[in-house]
């Protein structure tokens, strides 16, 4: 099986042509995504045929499921198509998250993210019904956070902090995965403002735990910023692997751009 890794700010990905190869069982994308015995990631991205669009992104997180979406696995599958010579600027993809579009911005690559979804039956967060989500209480292991909830085509749930470097994330960061009002789980992200429309963010993804950056995420992050009035619509998240760039436009779609690096190929 030939296969490339990419990553985005760090948030590592292995690449196969599901068209070329079948796409494995849960338990086999677990084994490659070890960084002990297996090729090391944070998840699958497969390359498949649509119906629908240009081509087909199905994404595995490191536990064996299947995610709707991934920020910076779609920048990887972008420049991956580029590299193949099969991207064309503004092509569509199609993720378990409805059909987006790419286009290269310099080096990096702008993803037009869709509309965020707030209402919380939509996310979803239970208890709260077709409302928003936006500064409220949650209870985690014995503390009480304030949280805002959004969605990007999968749930993200948003905690605002005044230390980021005093949060601990590996210790909570699963019980707010697994937190009851959370139905089919949750990304959660702990976010510091540090400077004007900028933000300190680091990240909890569901299903792979602590990760250097999350593309979804930071959008979720910015559009949570200018929901509680700390930030404008352009907001720049900083996470540990490095910076995107998001734009909550006129239109209510959210845009992405970051950088995507092949780290090496091979063959299993």
């Amino acid at each position: 099986m030939e296969f490339e890794k990419w990553q985005g700010l760090g948030n590592d990905f292995i690449m196969i042509d599901g068209r070329k190869f079948e796409i494995e069982p849960p338990e086999k994308i677990k084994f490659l995504c070890d960084r002990n015995f297996g090729i090391g990631a944070d998840g699958v991205i497969y390359i498949l045929d649509s119906d629908k669009a240009d081509v087909r992104m199905r994404i595995f997180n490191a536990d064996g499921s299947e995610a709707e979406m991934c920020g910076n696995g779609i920048r990887c599958f972008a420049k991956y198509l580029d590299g193949k010579g099969e991207y064309s600027d503004g092509m569509k993809i199609e993720t378990g998250a409805g059909i987006l579009s790419v286009k290269k911005s310099g080096e990096n690559v702008t993803v037009d993210m869709g509309e965020p979804i707030l209402e919380a039956d939509k996310i979803p967060v239970a208890g709260f019904g077709k409302k928003n989500v936006v500064g409220e209480d949650i209870s985690v292991d014995g503390k009480t956070y304030k949280m805002t909830c959004v969605s990007m085509g999968n749930p993200h749930c948003i905690i605002f902090v005044d230390d980021l470097d005093a949060v601990k994330l590996e210790q909570i960061g699963r019980k707010f995965e697994t937190h009851e009002k959370f139905p089919r789980k949750t990304n959660t992200e702990f976010v510091q403002v540090t400077g004007k429309d900028e933000v300190r963010m680091r990240v909890w993804e569901r299903g792979s735990g602590i990760t250097l950056a999350c593309g979804t995420g930071a959008c979720a992050t910015a559009v949570a910023a200018n929901l509680n009035k700390l930030c404008s619509k352009n907001v720049t998240v900083n996470l540990d692997g490095g910076s995107l760039q998001i734009e909550w436009r006129e239109n209510n779609r959210i845009y992405m751009t970051g950088a995507a690096t092949k780290v090496f190929s091979g063959q299993y």
